[in-house]
């Protein structure tokens, strides 16, 4: 019993080739000929050409900007130009587009400011920068075909798979446009066949192959999120199947010991961690590197950034703030001045609340005197605060410059009267506090003066540091009530001119407290520079460390993008996307009924769907089975139905479903990456039954084969006719919408109307 309970214990070796029993009779009949490779080649041939062909056809037509190349152009000219601007994705796809600008002498003149405009009356290289995306997105079909043929799907079902993404019309449009999603794709796709291609290197751990393999994984995803920040999707994807992997190499019965899983444990981390985060970082540092200018983009950053930038004129010409000094003060977020006038606030307001019908403090976006304040300092008789020394500096210049910490009063220059908030509700922010003002010979002014004194608060400085004009944000804190002078975009009605509501914000760390001063005027300050100081000199930069940069841009680029929530007339839910319930009109032309709509092939988006649907059918129902002693599958066939198709469902699933949970608009393009995905799905799945059908009837066999014989096996004449049969319907209905792809035009509206096979889609005249 202690031999035979040892014997048990002891780890059982891997079996992944294991053979599961045939009658040698069987085997015999089974075909064995692998299919030539010559084939495979001369197909790979094919379909790469004609991805090629249907992708940079026609493609100067239309020579003016369609769609979003109205901002991916742009971008690209600013690179060109070295101006800096804001994007919600990340550099890589422009800063390729911009390479490609380069390479064929474009200056970055043109900034693609309106849809419609003409390149040829431009002189812009559009054909050079289309040509570009065509051919990654033409990248993908070949790329697809190597997948296909890696999983051990069959030579025709490799041209199939192959054939229905070359004709699909919406990645033809989508790919024949200065946009960024054929590079998504092509990145994503390639980081899927790294891993399928490292995946198959797992009998020969740690040798060059298997490194490079892993190697090139990493740089994929490093791509892949380079461009578009869903990229993450594809991480997420592969991140899944390097944790399953992991989890078998855990397994006791592969005899594994700690010390080698910890070897594989930390080259998938260097490979598909560091790697894709190194990969990721190099553009957003050639972005900083290129654009160095001041440009469209820098009211998106903060002002510590916008100094690093050469002509920036909201941080040239800071200087320091001298007592009575008369001052411009902005609203960072919204950009209005802090204003007021004679205007009085409505005693009763709209919902009845009672107001102090004092004077108005709103925020106006334009300049006049009515925005300027003087600055005064809070005379040590008023309010007993600790008051910092004068320095070396303000005793020589005769002078006091406001400081951090520093206790004022703001006074309103053209109505001589102090800013003050009070225990009185805000008219639109019931909870926040009214802001007004209140003149010196006002009979209550004795016992509201301390509602007139001010802290000035400036983020992450130090006690007693100089507030600056233009580059130093600060607060404005009542010194009584400790609210924040603060603003929203929500205007004031009728009676406040629709300005801005200024009002004392409880909530003092609110980001929407914070001011800049833009202007000062005093008699030591000479055309914006300190008498005493040096000239500024616009070449002169702040430098912030790539890391800090980096931080600022992600956390913005992330703010902005799910703040993309306004509806858009071609905006659609994902749960209509697999059945092109809807698609995307990118530009229109009245004359010739011409029109480029981004819309799935039909027959191949419904086909790919259904293939899904059927192979998570079936998964369900084999665990079924095998739970009640079933195994209709056997060993081997069921690893590489989990391991091959399986990992490409994994793939759909995490490109598709995480777009159901996010707030921002979304489109139909959103999900090509799944449609690729679930197009190799299909195809596999197709390719199993074909393969099925070469050994006899089902359940004589139930297909409990060796991998060897499965691998070997070519699927019958019946698989072959309705590859044939596919191929033919999938030209026929591609050539049928072939206008809307190239926006080549129809002869009549009745004939546009023959093409509209759904009411949702918004064909023009139809």
């Amino acid at each position: 019993m202690l031999k035979q309970r040892k014997k048990e214990a002891t780890p059982e070796k891997p079996r992944e080739k294991e053979d599961i029993a045939v009658p040698k009779k069987e085997e015999k009949e089974i075909p064995k000929k692998k299919e030539s490779q010559l084939g495979f080649r001369i197909a790979f041939v094919i379909v790469t050409l004609l991805s090629i062909v249907t992708r940079v056809w026609m493609l100067h037509h239309p020579d003016e900007v369609v769609f979003d190349e109205v901002h991916f152009g742009k971008f690209a000219s600013y690179y060109l130009r070295g101006e800096y601007y804001f994007d919600v994705h990340p550099p890589l796809g422009k800063l390729l587009l911009a390479g490609v600008g380069y390479m064929v002498g474009y200056d970055g003149h043109f900034l693609f400011e309106k849809i419609g405009e003409s390149y040829p009356d431009n002189n812009v290289p559009y054909v050079a920068f289309r040509l570009f995306c065509a051919l990654c997105g033409a990248t993908i079909i070949p790329v697809s075909f190597l997948i296909l043929k890696e999983i051990g799907v069959s030579l025709a079902g490799c041209v199939l798979g192959a054939l229905f993404l070359v004709f699909d019309n919406a990645l033809i449009t989508q790919s024949r446009l200065i946009l960024l999603d054929s590079m998504l794709m092509l990145f994503c796709i390639v980081s899927v066949y790294f891993w399928i291609k490292f995946y198959k290197q797992r009998h020969q751990p740690f040798s060059l192959k298997w490194w490079f393999w892993l190697f090139m994984t990493g740089v994929g995803l490093g791509a892949v999120t380079g461009v578009k920040m869903v990229g993450l999707l594809t991480v997420a994807t592969i991140g899944i199947a390097t944790l399953s992997d992991l989890w078998e190499h855990l397994d006791i019965r592969r005899g594994l010991p700690l010390s080698t899983f910890a070897k594989h444990f930390g080259a998938r981390a260097l490979c598909l961690i560091i790697v894709p985060f190194i990969c990721y970082l190099i553009p957003f540092y050639i972005h900083f590197e290129l654009l160095q200018n001041s440009g469209p983009g820098d009211a998106f950053m903060s002002l510590k950034f916008q100094e690093t930038l050469i002509g920036n004129k909201e941080t040239v010409g800071a200087t320091m703030i001298p007592y009575f000094s008369n001052l411009t003060i902005k609203h960072v977020g919204t950009g209005v001045h802090l204003h007021s006038h004679v205007h009085k606030i409505p005693l009763r307001h709209e919902d009845g609340r009672i107001s102090s019908q004092g004077q108005q403090v709103n925020g106006y976006a334009h300049f006049d005197d009515n925005s300027k304040w003087i600055i005064e300092p809070v005379d040590a008789d008023l309010v007993q605060w600790d008051r910092p020394s004068l320095s070396e500096r303000e005793v020589q210049r005769s002078v006091r410059y406001v400081r951090n910490n520093d206790l004022v009063r703001l006074k309103h220059l053209t109505t001589n009267s102090y800013l003050k908030t009070h225990d009185v509700a805000s008219p639109l922010t019931q909870t926040n506090m009214e802001m007004t003002t209140i003149t010196d010979d006002a009979n209550d002014y004795a016992q509201k003066i301390l509602e007139t004194v001010w802290k000035i608060e400036i983020p992450d400085a130090d006690q007693g540091g100089m507030l600056k004009s233009k580059k130093e944000p600060f607060k404005i804190i009542s010194h009584k009530y400790g609210v924040a002078v603060y603003t929203h975009k929500k205007p004031l009605p009728e009676w406040g001119f629709k300005m801005q509501e200024i009002n004392g914000n409880k909530k003092t760390e609110d980001g929407g407290n914070l001011w800049k001063i833009l202007q000062v005027e005093h008699k030591r300050i000479v055309n914006g520079t300190d008498i005493d100081e040096e000239p500024p000199n616009p070449k002169n930069r702040t430098k912030i460390r790539f890391g800090k940069k980096w931080a600022e841009l992600q956390a913005l680029m992330i703010h902005h993008n799910a703040a993309l929530t306004q509806p858009h007339p071609y905006s659609s839910s994902p749960g209509t996307w697999p059945f092109v319930v809807r698609g995307i009109s990118f530009w229109e032309k009245k004359d010739g009924f011409k029109q480029i709509y981004l819309l799935g092939h039909p027959i191949t988006w419904w086909l790919s769907i259904t293939g899904v649907l059927i192979y998570g059918t079936m998964w369900v129902l084999d665990r079924i089975l095998l739970h009640r002693g079933v195994d209709d599958f056997g060993l081997n066939v069921r690893r590489w139905w989990d391991k091959s198709i399986g990992f490409l469902m994994v793939g759909w699933f995490m490109h598709y479903i995480p777009f159901f949970l996010m707030g921002r608009m979304l489109f139909l393009h959103h999900y090509l990456p799944s449609f690729i995905i679930s197009v190799l799905i299909t195809t596999a799945l197709i390719d199993f039954f074909g393969r099925m059908s070469s050994f006899g009837p089902y359940m004589e066999h139930k297909t409990k084969i060796s991998m060897k014989i499965w691998n070997s096996a070519k699927p019958g004449i019946i698989y072959s006719l309705v590859v044939l049969l596919l191929i033919g319907v999938t030209l026929g209905i591609f050539y049928y919408f072939m206008p809307l792809s190239y926006g080549t035009g129809f002869s009549s509206v009745e004939v546009i109307r023959q093409h509209k096979w759904l009411s949702t889609w918004d064909l023009q005249h139809a």
